[in-house]
């Protein structure tokens, strides 16, 4: 029959996808990355940049945290860039000590915001790299300390740690939590294993001046880090991990807001594969970069998601029509509901293990552990949603959790 043909296929595509994955990830933690010199004698300048639109509740906490860090106090400045802001954005950061960047040009995009900040600051020749936050985070205090560690090592693009500062609040920051474990260990970290790179995730990223300068940062998306990360790969440039530069990040506790972020994201996604897809495979082939090969495939993931949907309907309608198939997975899936019992047992362990292997408390997450598949499970109508209709605007997530750094690292 055709539609088991076609069945087959899908079916096929998706279990490579996956396999590659879980393989390179487990493969690249089992191997020992390159050798990092940490005994580094010279402190760079950094020029920190904070994009913001109406953050008065949080801009305040995370300076204070930046000017709480374990590095020469002459050897970084911050930057809030203000953003179109009708609040008391600027007026809190210039209080806390930071200096104001005022953007009043219309941007689309977070990409535009750091694309005038970089153009504003291209003349002043003391800055050695740029570090990226979001106006919602607050900074682990080794940060720039273990950021200047991998610049003194070679890297001109390198990765933090994003851990939460709100993960207990309920079920959605919960699963955040835990989307951002599993890619900060099972990709990020591993990637690093096998001399590939890491990913960008948005906030919590270096990079250094020189390669701004030389190249520009020319992202059009509604996903600036993603692409960035893209574009890195196509010019061979590596990107690091570091572990001990920690962000936390706030995220979401309100399905709508949620929902909006999720679809910027995935919108954006969708964008940079037909921007950059078939050039990073053409160039993996040419090179041998595998992280060519592996940013090809995550702008893919949407649309993997899907093709995985659509096969796990096709199963519930052969099931109904009683026509059997003989791979593994139809054969584990004709077992019924012991089948997904038995995969939300073991996602939570799996969960549970990746939580005690950075030394964190589950029950600080329970409802997130909980209901992280169906936080995953939501991603899919977000997706089908991208895919039909056009989604090129930015729309604002607003931050109210007004937490310090004191109150997570002590």
């Amino acid at each position: 029959m055709f539609i088991v043909i076609v069945y087959y296929i899908i079916f096929a595509i998706t279990l490579v996808y996956g396999i590659y994955f879980l393989a390179t990830g487990i493969v690249g933690l089992l191997k020992k990355p390159r050798k990092i010199n940490k005994d580094v004698h010279n402190d760079n300048f950094f020029a920190i940049l904070i994009p913001a639109r109406n953050e008065e509740k949080v801009i305040g906490n995370l300076v204070d945290s930046l000017k709480n860090e374990n590095y020469p106090q002459g050897k970084y400045k911050i930057y809030v860039i203000v953003n179109n802001c009708t609040d008391h954005t600027k007026e809190i950061a210039l209080e806390h000590g930071a200096e104001v960047l005022e953007c009043n040009k219309k941007t689309k995009t977070k990409g535009d915001v750091l694309k005038f900040a970089f153009q504003e600051l291209k003349d002043e020749k003391r800055i050695d790299a740029y570090l990226i936050f979001d106006a919602d985070n607050v900074i682990h205090p080794d940060f720039l300390k273990n950021m200047n560690i991998y610049l003194e090592n070679g890297y001109r693009v390198a990765e933090g740690y994003r851990d939460a500062k709100n993960p207990s609040d309920n079920w959605l920051s919960g699963s955040y939590s835990l989307f951002y474990l599993f890619q900060n260990i099972f990709f990020n970290k591993a990637r690093m294993g096998l001399n590939g790179s890491a990913s960008i995730n948005g906030t919590g990223f270096m990079i250094k001046k020189s390669l701004i300068d030389e190249e520009g940062f020319n992202t059009y998306t509604l996903t600036e880090d993603v692409e960035f990360t893209g574009q890195c790969a196509l010019k061979n440039e590596p990107i690091a991990f570091v572990e001990d530069a920690i962000t936390y990040d706030e995220y979401p506790c309100r399905f709508n807001m949620s929902w909006k972020q999720r679809k910027r994201w995935s919108a954006g996604i969708m964008q940079c594969r037909k921007l950059y897809s078939w050039k990073l495979l053409k160039n993996y082939f040419k090179t041998g970069n595998i992280a060519s090969l592996d940013m090809s495939l995550i702008y893919w993931g949407p649309i993997m998601q899907l093709l995985g949907f659509l096969g796990l309907i096709t199963l519930l309608i052969f099931r109904m029509c009683g026509i059997h198939l003989n791979d593994v997975f139809s054969y584990f899936f004709a077992w019924g509901w012991l089948y997904f019992i038995i995969t939300y047992v073991v996602s939570i362990i799996v969960e549970v293990i990746m939580l005690r292997y950075k030394k964190k408390n589950p029950q600080d997450v329970i409802s997130g552990l909980l209901l992280f598949l169906l936080f995953i499970f939501t991603w899919i109508p977000i997706n089908a949603i991208c895919l039909i209709k056009k989604h090129t605007k930015w729309e604002e997530i607003s931050h109210d959790r007004n937490v310090k750094i004191d109150e997570i690292v002590r």
